[in-house]
Protein backbone atom coordinates (compact mmCIF):
# COMPACT_ATOMS: atom_id res chain seq x y z
CA UNK A 1 0.00 0.00 0.00
CA UNK A 2 1.15 3.59 -1.04
CA UNK A 3 0.80 6.84 0.45
CA UNK A 4 0.47 9.96 -2.23
CA UNK A 5 0.80 13.69 -1.12
CA UNK A 6 -1.03 15.68 -4.16
CA UNK A 7 -1.53 18.96 -4.70
CA UNK A 8 -3.62 20.50 -8.20
CA UNK A 9 -3.00 23.83 -8.98
CA UNK A 10 -4.98 25.45 -11.40
CA UNK A 11 -3.45 28.20 -13.30
CA UNK A 12 -4.86 31.46 -14.57
CA UNK A 13 -8.16 31.37 -12.65
CA UNK A 14 -10.52 34.50 -12.58
CA UNK A 15 -9.92 34.54 -8.70
CA UNK A 16 -7.04 33.72 -6.62
CA UNK A 17 -9.27 31.45 -4.87
CA UNK A 18 -9.33 27.78 -5.86
CA UNK A 19 -11.35 26.16 -3.38
CA UNK A 20 -14.62 25.69 -5.79
CA UNK A 21 -11.49 23.35 -7.70
CA UNK A 22 -10.26 21.28 -4.88
CA UNK A 23 -14.13 20.89 -3.65
CA UNK A 24 -14.95 19.11 -6.72
CA UNK A 25 -11.20 17.19 -6.79
CA UNK A 26 -13.03 15.86 -3.47
CA UNK A 27 -15.80 14.75 -4.71
CA UNK A 28 -13.95 12.57 -7.41
CA UNK A 29 -12.02 11.34 -4.27
CA UNK A 30 -15.18 10.45 -2.48
CA UNK A 31 -16.22 8.34 -5.41
CA UNK A 32 -13.45 6.21 -5.36
CA UNK A 33 -13.59 5.95 -1.26
CA UNK A 34 -17.06 4.50 -1.91
CA UNK A 35 -15.74 2.26 -4.02
CA UNK A 36 -13.77 1.33 -1.48
CA UNK A 37 -10.22 1.69 -3.80
CA UNK A 38 -8.69 4.28 -1.77
CA UNK A 39 -8.94 6.63 1.66
CA UNK A 40 -8.01 9.99 1.65
CA UNK A 41 -7.29 13.60 3.68
CA UNK A 42 -7.71 16.29 3.13
CA UNK A 43 -5.43 19.12 4.57
CA UNK A 44 -5.15 22.85 4.39
CA UNK A 45 -2.59 22.49 1.62
CA UNK A 46 -2.56 19.11 -0.12
CA UNK A 47 -4.16 15.83 -0.26
CA UNK A 48 -3.39 12.74 0.73
CA UNK A 49 -4.33 9.58 -0.74
CA UNK A 50 -4.01 5.59 0.41
CA UNK A 51 -4.43 2.72 -1.88
CA UNK A 52 -2.58 0.53 -4.11
CA UNK A 53 -0.10 2.74 -6.19
CA UNK A 54 -1.72 1.34 -9.65
CA UNK A 55 -5.24 2.76 -8.43
CA UNK A 56 -3.36 5.97 -7.08
CA UNK A 57 -1.77 6.64 -10.40
CA UNK A 58 -5.31 6.70 -11.84
CA UNK A 59 -6.74 8.65 -9.62
CA UNK A 60 -3.69 11.50 -9.84
CA UNK A 61 -4.52 11.49 -13.10
CA UNK A 62 -8.11 12.09 -12.48
CA UNK A 63 -7.54 14.88 -10.07
CA UNK A 64 -5.11 16.48 -12.76
CA UNK A 65 -7.67 16.15 -15.53
CA UNK A 66 -10.61 17.92 -13.20
CA UNK A 67 -9.76 21.72 -13.64
CA UNK A 68 -9.17 21.21 -17.39
CA UNK A 69 -12.83 20.20 -17.37
CA UNK A 70 -13.47 23.14 -15.84
CA UNK A 71 -12.55 25.26 -18.51
CA UNK A 72 -8.79 25.95 -16.88
CA UNK A 73 -6.00 25.72 -20.17
CA UNK A 74 -3.01 25.08 -17.59
CA UNK A 75 -2.44 22.90 -14.62
CA UNK A 76 0.22 21.82 -12.02
CA UNK A 77 0.15 19.06 -9.97
CA UNK A 78 2.93 17.88 -7.24
CA UNK A 79 2.85 14.81 -6.30
CA UNK A 80 4.74 12.59 -3.50
CA UNK A 81 5.03 9.46 -3.19
CA UNK A 82 5.53 7.00 -0.23
CA UNK A 83 5.88 3.18 -1.18
CA UNK A 84 7.01 1.24 1.30
CA UNK A 85 6.66 -2.30 0.69
CA UNK A 86 8.31 -4.53 3.53
CA UNK A 87 5.27 -3.25 6.12
CA UNK A 88 1.52 -2.04 5.20
CA UNK A 89 1.45 1.09 7.53
CA UNK A 90 -1.56 2.95 7.33
CA UNK A 91 -1.72 7.18 7.39
CA UNK A 92 -2.86 7.19 11.20
CA UNK A 93 0.27 4.31 11.46
CA UNK A 94 2.94 7.18 10.69
CA UNK A 95 1.18 9.56 12.64
CA UNK A 96 1.13 7.57 15.88
CA UNK A 97 4.42 6.36 15.36
CA UNK A 98 5.98 9.85 15.77
CA UNK A 99 2.90 10.89 18.67
CA UNK A 100 4.38 7.70 20.72
CA UNK A 101 7.93 8.89 20.82
CA UNK A 102 7.21 12.47 21.41
CA UNK A 103 5.15 10.96 24.26
CA UNK A 104 8.15 8.48 25.62
CA UNK A 105 9.69 12.29 26.64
Amino acid sequence: MAIVDVTVIPVGTQSPSVSAYVAEIQKLLANYERQEKIRFQLTPMNTIIEGELPVLLEVIQEMHEAPFSKGIQRVCTNIRIDDRRDVSRKMEDKVEKVQSLLDKK
